[in-house]
């Protein structure tokens, strides 16, 4: 008798990776051996898409060429540039997103090519072209225009001034680059899997992305965040212990709570916590910031749940001005370095991915002709 399948793919390995790592019962993470407690606040996400694409850390003039093809790598298609309206007009954000990637791979001149050098150069436009697709998504829809991309600005601080109309404060731009690089990449989680499952079939990088946006599109994945901040904009702030108190009393999952794989703090939640807390000091309203505590404490208190990555991030993310159906939107303009550099890993020692399944339907059904049947 062969052993019950793992459900959801619990605890089996399904790839070998040397992109990312997570020690779930000590609660860290690490990016190609460095651990994210020792390069969040300190590398730049740039620094941290060429470290995850590229195998290393870059020195000052491989920062420098990698810039270059970042700041070329932003400009969009006439595909895009010409239908965006229209689809900001009809499609929410993750949708948006889903079709603009794929518009935008027909003028992508290594859209033929898995070589890994085209690889390379494909990676780099992507993840210089995310922010912007969403940027450009959000002015459209509200019929305003993006402002263009200022070159003494990273892509942390470009996307803010895009997404606000305003030049960005240069702490506001650092936290939201901190940001960024704490969601850039997190081991086997269900977009990363379903861009290298489509790049295991020889499938090329904008259809793994393609994948991978769609998988992340799901609530129970880069949903989560834009979820917690419709629940603190639902409540009272007098009544945060007592309506939370309820919904678990009533089975319902708080989202932003729970990881199934840290056994304790998410890492990531440390650094956003701390960082949602200097906002709502700077901002001056400490309403959402001190929600979050209180939400935090009654949420362990009656379930022994630590927040995850996409509770804090909410709060951050709403004192930095972003529109809260665009956090998911923003999540993936992080994540894109990872499926990026996931593709490139993938393409570079590839097997088919062909799981086994286990057949629970009926057997030894017979055929009868049609007017013998008797529906159900």
């Amino acid at each position: 008798m062969t052993d019950k399948p793992s459900k959801g793919l619990a605890d089996v390995v399904a790839a070998s990776t040397a992109l990312s790592d997570i020690d779930g019962k000590a609660g860290r993470l690490f990016y190609r051996g460095y651990d994210i407690h020792d390069l969040a606040g300190k590398i730049s996400f740039e620094e941290c898409s060429y470290l995850l694409q590229r195998g290393s850390l870059p020195d000052v003039d491989a920062l420098a060429g990698y810039a270059a093809e970042l700041a070329e790598g932003r400009e969009l298609g006439t595909l895009v540039t010409d239908n965006i309206a229209e689809i900001a007009a009809s499609q929410t954000p993750m949708e948006a997103l889903r079709t603009l990637i794929s518009l935008d791979s027909a003028g992508d001149p290594d859209k033929d090519s898995n070589a890994a050098e085209a690889n390379l150069r494909k990676a780099a436009r992507l993840t210089a072209r995310e922010p912007i697709l969403v940027a450009r998504y959000h002015a459209a829809r509200t019929g305003g225009e993006a402002p263009d991309p200022d070159p003494e600005l990273g892509i942390a601080g470009n996307f803010l001034m895009q997404i606000t109309g305003e030049r960005p404060e240069p702490r506001a731009a650092e936290i939201f680059d901190e940001c960024l690089v704490l969601h850039a990449d997190h081991t086997m989680n269900a977009s990363t899997f379903a861009a290298r499952v489509c790049a295991a079939t020889l499938s090329d990088m904008h259809s793994a992305i393609v994948g991978a946006l769609g998988t992340l599109k799901g609530p129970l994945h880069g949903g989560a965040n834009e979820q917690v901040m419709r629940i603190l904009e639902g409540i009272e702030p007098s009544e945060v212990e007592e309506n939370v108190r309820r919904r678990l009393a009533d089975g319902e999952k708080i989202m932003g709570f729970g990881h199934r794989v840290y056994k304790t703090e998410d890492p990531r939640a440390t650094h956003l916590r701390r960082m949602s807390e200097e906002l709502a000091e700077t901002s001056g309203d400490d309403t959402y910031y001190a929600m979050s505590r209180r939400m935090e404490q009654v949420v362990f208190d009656e379930k022994g749940l630590n927040p995850n990555v996409d509770f804090y991030a909410a709060s951050v993310y709403h004192y930095l001005g972003i529109p809260t159906d665009l956090f998911t939107p923003v999540f993936s303009v992080s994540r894109m370095a990872g499926w990026t550099a996931h593709v490139i890993e993938q393409h570079a020692d590839n097997r088919l991915i062909r799981p086994d399944s286990e057949y629970v339907g009926a057997r030894d059904r017979k055929w009868v002709p049609i007017e013998r049947r008797v529906s159900a």
